[in-house]
């Protein structure tokens, strides 16, 4: 299995939109730069890429950063959904969180990867019992 950095929607958001997010976009580049140095793969996970998309020209940032190919979106499964319902209960978080939960399952997918996050409170208290996991905040 490869290693993978994991997008949440504000590291898409700062990817996408640069001039608008300024230090956090920076830093996010930052991190994809050395994702790309490793080899390894980017990925954005399909819910996160649903909290970030609001139709029509809205999308063009967004629409053009996946264009450029240097992400993919990893299709949300069974078993990643369900993966996701068990971190969940293990932390005793609401289905609030869900979307998060979607992040930290997509990333137990991957022998090893790093989750970028605008927010990483909630993300790392879901992969508290997943060394492999490791979260980086933006």
């Amino acid at each position: 299995m490869a290693e993978a950095l994991i997008l949440d929607s504000e590291a898409i958001n700062a990817l996408a939109n640069p001039t608008q997010r300024g230090a956090l976009a920076l830093r996010a580049r930052a991190i994809a730069r050395v994702a790309h140095e490793r080899g390894a793969l980017v990925r954005i996970p399909s819910p996160v890429l649903a909290e970030v998309s609001r139709g029509g020209r809205l999308d063009a940032p967004i629409n053009l950063f996946l264009n450029r190919d240097i992400a993919r979106v990893v299709e949300l499964t069974r078993s990643i959904a369900q993966r996701a319902g068990a971190l969940l209960a293990a932390a005793r978080m609401s289905s609030t969180h869900a979307v998060d939960a979607f992040v930290v399952a997509t990333a137990l997918e991957f022998e090893r990867a790093l989750v970028a996050s605008g927010d990483p409170k909630d993300i790392k208290r879901l992969a508290a019992d997943h060394p492999q996991v490791s979260v980086l905040e933006l």
